[in-house]
């Protein structure tokens, strides 16, 4: 298998650090707000990630963080938390906003055929850990206390910005205008590891520690609940794009200086979604929900194929237009595999040139275009319908679109009434041709193209069918 690594920005061979094992880590959401469907295209795709590693044999220990404490509004570590300002727009506390948002969060997921990762750890379960790899670091010299606040040293490190294409004064947030320079840091580039009371006196979760009653910074808690979980060799770290820095630059910072040796191997990043403004944030006000897709008729699996239409590397760019042509899409091969019949054992020697050709395209780098194409190219072939349904099914436990499940637009209690709508559509078309009103029999032929219906004139009459 061959992924596109972010540390080197190089497509890589993948070879775990213990043959036949993965350790994956994902970052998780922050539960002060619905997640929007830009934020849930990295977790589909991750999910496919997760799903084509079981499939080609992997034992896959896939562990994600839920951040219900300490993620600020601001990169430069300043600002209101998150879970704050979530609280107090929704007059609840933080830990009724942080259970109704998680959960909020992963009945999308479930709507999404998004599998629940093996671990899920709220930050707040792990105060010990963070405060014992803190106490470490700074027994170690790669930290230092200031204001009451203990930050990250990153003048200690060789190499800080490990992403590539950065440099110091285009990332370092303590230069940005919009920022205010934290005076307490040695270094601009330096982060906070735990906050106290001194600077956020209005921060409704504390803990003690050795530095004060406080709270962790957001980017401790990934390298604790990773190291927890999967120990101290971790082959794949996931997230957005917009997560490679300052986030995952300062989770390698503090991993690798508390382990002692290299911590990660591969870093698998997911573009951003855009819609007409641009890059979609909940900043925005306006952003578009698993649920508001729902309400305008939208099956979700629909969006998540829409997601696996494009690679996971390039900007995908939403307009309703496009998830509507990807709707017809859907139902047309939906339609199409209910069509199949279900007798009979599949030829498994004959299908195993196209599950070759799928795990090829899943090779190259997570293609999913290329993976779905494998789909039509099976339904296309002259393999018998049983084993058309059987490889089908293999290739959909890693695409996850209910392909031999979801049978609702045309194999159903519904199909009566499919059916009698095209036969009363073709009689009021034969009575505007009798009646020589052109227009509206083009337009209800069109009508007809557009649910997939084929005319045939035979010398009994016009005959239909759905088209194969």
């Amino acid at each position: 298998m061959i992924l596109y690594n972010s540390l080197g920005q190089t497509k890589q061979e993948f070879i775990p650090y213990f043959k036949g094992k993965v350790n994956m880590y994902t970052c998780g959401p922050t539960v002060y707000h619905y997640a929007h469907i830009g934020n849930l295209r990295t977790y589909i795709m991750e999910d496919v990630l997760e799903k084509y590693l079981r499939f080609a044999g992997y034992n896959v220990n896939r562990v994600m963080n839920i951040t219900d404490v300490g993620h600020l509004s601001s990169d430069a570590d300043t600002g209101e938390d998150k879970m704050l300002s979530g609280a107090k727009r929704e007059h609840k506390t933080v830990m009724e906003i942080a259970k109704f948002y998680t959960d909020a969060f992963f009945a999308d997921c479930e709507k999404l055929n998004i599998k629940r990762p093996d671990v899920v750890e709220p930050a707040t379960n792990c105060i010990d850990e963070f405060i014992n790899m803190i106490t470490v670091l700074l027994q170690k010299g790669y930290a230092y206390t200031a204001g009451g606040n203990v930050y990250f040293d990153t003048s200690k490190l060789d190499t800080y910005y490990v992403f590539g294409n950065m440099n110091e004064e285009d990332l370092a947030v303590g230069v940005r205008d919009s920022v205010e320079e934290d005076e307490n840091k040695r270094n601009k580039a330096d982060f906070v590891l735990w906050f106290t009371k001194s600077k956020f006196d209005s921060q409704e979760l504390k803990w003690d520690s050795p530095w004060g009653v406080g709270y962790p910074g957001w980017h401790i808690e990934c390298s604790c609940i990773s190291t927890k979980h999967n120990g101290e060799y971790l082959d794949i770290h996931c997230g957005g794009i917009d997560n490679a820095f300052p986030h995952h630059t300062n989770e390698i910072a503090q991993s690798e200086a508390y382990l002692g040796h290299k911590w990660c191997n591969y870093w698998f990043h997911v573009l951003h979604l855009n819609d007409a403004r641009g890059k979609m944030s909940k900043s925005k006000g306006d952003f578009l929900t698993v649920s508001l897709l729902e309400s305008k008729g939208y099956d979700p699996l629909v969006y998540r194929m829409f997601c696996l239409q494009s690679h996971y590397r390039k900007p995908l760019t939403f307009s309703y237009d496009s998830l509507d042509n990807t709707a017809k899409a859907y139902d047309k091969l939906i339609k199409k595999i209910s069509a199949l019949s279900k007798d009979g054992t599949p030829d498994t020697a004959k299908a195993e040139q196209y599950i070759y050709s799928f795990k090829e395209a899943l090779d190259n780098d997570l293609n999913t275009s290329l993976g779905l194409t494998c789909v039509y190219d099976v339904l296309k072939s002259d393999l018998d319908d049983v084993t058309k349904i059987y490889l089908i099914d293999e290739f959909d436990k890693v695409l996850s679109l209910n392909l031999t499940k979801n049978e609702i637009k045309s194999n159903n209690s519904d199909n009566n009434e499919i059916n009698a709508e095209v036969e009363n559509l073709i009689a009021q078309r034969t009575k505007a041709r009798a009646e020589k009103d052109w227009a509206t029999a083009d337009a209800i032929r069109d009508k007809l193209k557009e649910m997939n219906v084929v005319l045939v004139d035979t010398k009994d009459g016009i005959q239909w069918h759905f088209e194969n």
